[in-house]
Order: structure tokens, then sequence, then C-alpha cells
């Protein structure tokens, strides 16, 4: 029976996995969820985790310690029930080169045991827009066009999750766009567990990312919300018509700037304030009572990049 602890909403819970080869630990006291009908980017470089951490929620590896739950049912006490419910988008997809698209997905819908397996194929065929290709044989497709045919197979059978590793790797611009917009197309019907090194590829398709680095999990949040926590303050771009030396001066005035750098000759400067008030007004009003003439003034955020250099090279140094 599912499991009744279930973390409210979620699809899949993980609490405290680890992972160790010898001395070694591949994951270390690694939790986190997943909510019902969230698209989650588990993002991190290469060698972070997050393979070990998808090959133990789907069954194919049990880990040291730590627990995991799918669709409510325990990975490792009820394995069957949860391969059920999942789809696997391995960061190499196995696929039979020698077949046909169709023979392909029959195959993986009889092992699935799929009633009205030709209409389970029509089905994923439109998801995926591979439909015309029905007929060819695997081997001759685009790489664009096998994951295409990789993710049909993981949805073939109608899973309440999806666990895709890498997804877009080694396809060109054009098919990243054509497989991103397929799986943001999977929300709400589905949970998706997206693994990524591609920071694009998270910030574009998940509404939420967790950020792992060395086994470890070191941030878990919106990509907005991110960076505010690792700025730790609010920058705001602003440029005047009428810089002044005193500029800088008066507007650390302004309740809540904590400093003001200007960053060229031409009336632009960077304000740092405090966390969580929006002091633009303020500012605004100090610049025009001036006479300083405003220009522009608006929030400068953190990129995802810059959040995921800033979290990894900081765990980086603290080993």
């Amino acid at each position: 029976m599912p499991d009744s602890a279930t973390n409210g909403n979620a699809t899949i819970v993980v609490e405290n996995l680890t992972k160790a080869y010898g001395p070694y630990e591949a994951i270390h006291d690694v939790s986190f969820d997943v909510q019902k009908g969230e698209i989650l980017g588990f993002l991190g470089p290469n060698g972070a985790g997050k393979t070990t951490t998808m090959r133990i929620l789907t069954g194919y590896m049990p880990p040291s310690s730590g627990s995991a739950r799918v669709a409510g049912y325990d990975v490792f006490d009820d394995s069957l029930q949860v391969r059920k419910r999942i789809g696997y988008l391995p960061e190499t997809v196995p696929l039979y080169t020698e077949m046909s698209v169709w023979d392909y997905l029959d195959f993986t819908a009889r092992l699935r045991n799929i009633p009205n397996r030709d209409d389970a194929i029509e089905r994923v065929l439109e998801m995926t827009n591979i439909g015309e290709k029905a007929d060819s044989l695997i081997g001759k497709l685009s790489k664009g066009q096998r994951q295409r045919v990789g993710i049909a197979q993981a949805l073939v059978h109608d899973p309440e999750v999806l666990i895709l590793d890498e997804p877009t790797i080694g396809l060109d611009p054009l098919q990243i766009i054509e497989i991103r917009k397929l799986i943001k197309s999977l929300a709400g019907d589905h949970t998706v567990l997206l693994s990524s090194h591609i920071l694009p590829e998270v910030s574009q398709t998940c509404s939420r990312i967790l950020i792992i680095n060395q086994g470890k999990i070191v941030a878990e949040d919106t990509p907005d919300k991110l960076a505010n926590r690792v700025r730790g303050a609010e920058h705001i771009f602003l440029q005047v018509a009428k810089p002044a030396s005193e500029i800088p001066a008066e507007l650390e005035k302004v309740q809540g700037v904590l400093s003001v750098k200007a960053q060229d000759a031409q009336g632009v400067y960077e304000i740092e304030t405090t966390q969580g008030t929006d002091r633009r007004a303020d500012i605004a009003q100090a610049v025009v009572q001036r006479g300083w003439g405003l220009l522009e003034l608006r929030p400068v955020n953190l990129s995802l990049e810059d959040v995921f250099l800033k979290l990894t090279t900081t765990e980086e140094a603290d080993q």
C-alpha cells in the first residue's frame, strides 16, 4: 500500500539518501521532494551525483542509506509498483537501432503489459511529434528524433513521474528548443525530475531548481529566490542625465541604501540595498528632487550562471 507519510502533495520524496563506494560517497544525505505536476531541475556539474540519485529513484541501484518514495510507494520495498509509475530517459537512450520506431514502441508497450498498445503508441507519437517517422528505422533518425523516441518510450505507459537525465545533451540548438517545449508541455499531467549540467536547460524549463555539488544539496528554490539568497542584498541599476561627484554620498542617505558605486563617467551607478524591501521609489524621489535627471532605474538580477558558479565554487573552496 502507498506510504501515508508522503510529504503533502509531493510525488517524489527523498530523505537522507547516501550512496557510498567504499570510502567515496557519490551522494551524501540528499533530501528533497517534487510536487505533483511540477518540473524540478536537478542541476549540477558533471560528477556531482545527479545520475546516481536518478538511478536509485528508478530502482537501478540501492542506496547505502536513506529512503525514497515515488507516488507514495517505497522505492526499495515496493520497487515494482514504483517502476510502473515511472518513465525513465537515461543519459544514453536504450534504443534498438535496427527496429522501426513503431516496432520499438510496441516492444516497450508489451514489456509494460499495456492494453490497447496501438492507441498508446499513437498517443505518444503525437505527443512527441515523431509520427511521420513511425515506419523509419531508428538507426536512420537524427539525434533529435532519436531523443524524441526515447521520450516516447518513457511516456508510452502514461506514467505519473518522468525522470529525464540530460535530455538535450548532444542536440543542436533547434532540437534543444523543440525538446524543451515538449518537456514543458508535460507539466501538470506528469511530475518531472529533469537532470542537467546545462544552465539554460533548467532556467527555461523548470519552475524550481535543486543544485547539487560534490554529492550534496547546496541550494533549492526558484531561480529568482536563489539569486537573492546568494547575493544577500538587492542591487539596483541607476542612470542619471547629470552625473555628479556627490551622488553616491547623497543616495547613501536614503533609508535602506547600503552602498552606491559609480560604474562609469556617464552617470551609471549600481546601488546595493537591504534585502526584502523595494527602495526604488525612494531613490527616484531623491534623484528627481536634486535635479540629476532620472533616465533609468531597474533591479539587477543575478543570472542562474552567477548563482551556479557562486554556489559550486564556494562549496569546492570549503572542502
